[in-house]
Order: C-alpha cells, then sequence, then structure tokens
C-alpha cells in the first residue's frame, strides 16, 4: 500500500475477503487503524472494500466491521448491496460511502438514486463507452468514478466451480492449467487465442477479463468528461507492474495539470508498461470508443 501511494496513487482500496471481493491481499480489521493512519500521512486517502454479495449468515458481523472502519476514520467505503447500506445508517451514519454496483452501474437514473441516499460517488461500468460516460456524469449529479488499467471481472460465481458458466456460455469451452505457478485459464474452442484468467477467493470463483484496459492515452478526454475519479486494477499483477502504472499515470495528469493546453502525450510512460506486459494479454481501450452488444 505505502509502495503504491508513493507511486503516484493519491487513494488506496484496502479490505479484507470477508467484506470485500477480488482483494489482491488482506489488510484485517485489527489492522484497519494502521492502515489508514500510514495512508493519510503519506497524504492519500484510504477507502474500505466492501462490495461483496452478502448471504443472511454474514449480516450479523457488519455492525462490528463499520464501527471498526469508522473508529479507523476511513475516508469512505465501496458497496453495492443494500444491506450494506441499512447497517451503515444505524452503526455508522457519519461514514462516507460510494456506490458500486460492478457491471450494472450503466445510466444515471440509477446512479442519482444512490445518490439522493447519500452515494457521494458512483463508481460505473466498464463497458460503457465515451459518450455514455460523459452523457452519465453530466446527469448523474455525483463524482463518477471509471477504471482506466488492468483486467476486469466479467463473471462471479459464489460456488468455487465453472460448470454454470460453462453451461451459460453454451457452447463447448475447456479449462487449462498453465503450470502451478501460471494459473487457471478458461478458453472457448471458438477463441482458442483468448484465455481467460480463472481467479478464486473465498467468495467464489471470478472468471477475468483476457486483456488489459490502458487508457493512458485518453486521460484528457475523461477529465474533460469530468470523471472524478480514476481507479487503477492491481488484481494478478507484480508490484513491479503497478508501481510502474501508477507512476506513469501519475506523470501524465501531472503534465497535464501543470499546463493543459500545451499538454502531449508521452510515448515513454506507455513503453514502460508495455515492457512489463505479458505478451499473452494486449492492451486497449476496452470499450471507450465502442458501442457495448449484448
Amino acid at each position: 500500500m505505502e509502495r503504491y501511494i508513493q507511486a503516484g496513487a493519491t487513494a488506496v482500496l484496502i479490505g479484507e475477503s470477508r467484506f470485500g471481493m477480488r482483494q489482491p491481499a488482506d489488510i484485517v480489521a485489527s489492522d484497519l487503524n494502521e492502515a489508514v493512519r500510514i495512508a493519510h500521512s503519506l497524504g492519500a486517502k484510504a477507502y474500505v472494500n466492501m462490495n461483496k454479495l452478502f448471504r443472511n449468515d454474514e449480516l450479523p458481523y457488519l455492525p462490528e466491521y463499520l464501527s471498526a472502519v469508522r473508529e479507523a476514520q476511513a475516508d469512505a467505503i465501496v458497496f453495492g448491496d443494500p444491506a450494506v447500506l441499512m447497517n451503515v445508517r444505524q452503526y455508522a451514519p457519519e461514514l462516507a460511502w460510494h456506490w458500486n454496483a460492478e457491471m450494472t452501474g450503466t445510466n444515471s437514473a440509477t446512479a442519482s438514486y444512490w445518490g439522493r441516499r447519500g452515494a457521494a460517488r458512483a463508481v460505473v461500468a466498464r463497458e460503457l463507452n465515451e459518450e455514455e460516460i460523459v452523457d452519465l456524469k453530466a446527469k448523474a449529479g455525483m463524482e463518477v468514478q471509471i477504471q482506466v488499467h488492468g483486467m476486469t471481472n466479467i463473471y462471479h460465481s459464489h460456488r468455487n466451480l465453472l460448470q454454470s458458466y460453462l453451461e451459460h456460455l453454451g457452447r463447448e469451452a475447456t479449462l487449462i492449467r498453465k503450470g502451478p505457478d501460471k494459473g487457471l485459464f478458461l478458453v472457448e474452442a471458438e477463441r482458442p487465442d483468448e484465455k481467460f484468467p480463472v481467479y478464486e477467493d473465498d467468495n467464489g470463483t471470478h472468471v477475468m477479463s483476457p486483456d488489459d484496459i490502458c487508457l493512458l492515452e485518453a486521460l484528457p478526454e475523461l477529465i474533460e468528461a469530468g470523471v472524478d475519479c480514476l481507479y487503477v486494477e492491481s488484481l494478478l499483477k507484480t508490484e513491479q507492474y503497478n508501481e510502474t502504472v501508477l507512476r506513469g499515470y501519475r506523470a501524465a495528469l501531472d503534465d497535464w495539470q501543470r499546463d493543459s493546453k500545451e499538454y502531449r502525450f508521452n510515448p515513454h510512460l506507455l513503453a514502460d508498461i508495455q515492457a512489463l506486459q505479458n505478451p499473452n494479454r494486449e492492451l486497449g481501450f476496452g470499450f471507450l470508443y465502442k458501442e457495448q452488444v449484448y
């Protein structure tokens, strides 16, 4: 966490698998005070991830955890399950919170619905293109966060298996293991060259995108669109890779802020990332310049 802040992050998303999905590592409740204190001492904010889908037997643990988050003076919590909001209002009403419904944050009306209930920020779906992001920001009346780098989650199941996803596809697909250190991948017969990483944690199975988003070149457009927060997904990447990514985005943002009219993209920043990029995973613009077709 400290290294990522020193590399240029102005906020970090921390937490543990009991309450948040796809955490690269756990910072448990007893360590939240220290983690938030360190982040603040380095000039960064600390958000606590509570984005999992909660079951009934997990709800009794929310009040105690929210009290720990409040005591640690975290800057906000990030979640999508309304059960969390109900507990926030009762046990930690002073906490700021960001609405993150993963892939379903696709329109301004829904974002505004949560904004009227107290959300300070909406995390919008990765499938939105630039025009849709601009429109949502203009109408939502709240802060907007988008993912600018890294892999994305495309499927989640509470079960630690993938048979339901294979059946959902309705076409031939297999699972391959590339070795003990290279992970498990889903490969569809129709697209044998694309390998979807399969990531499992305490919350089940997550199928990730075969390529990585990289919007470094598009930062001026995103800033002009009014985007308030740029998120870098660190999952399944080395610390060196993530630090290089953060330094690149920080340098580009600083250049823009110094003189937006004279800003020119520095290709060396992208080259530094490409030098560490997995050759089997392409860097691309995601859906920023195209319309998602369902």
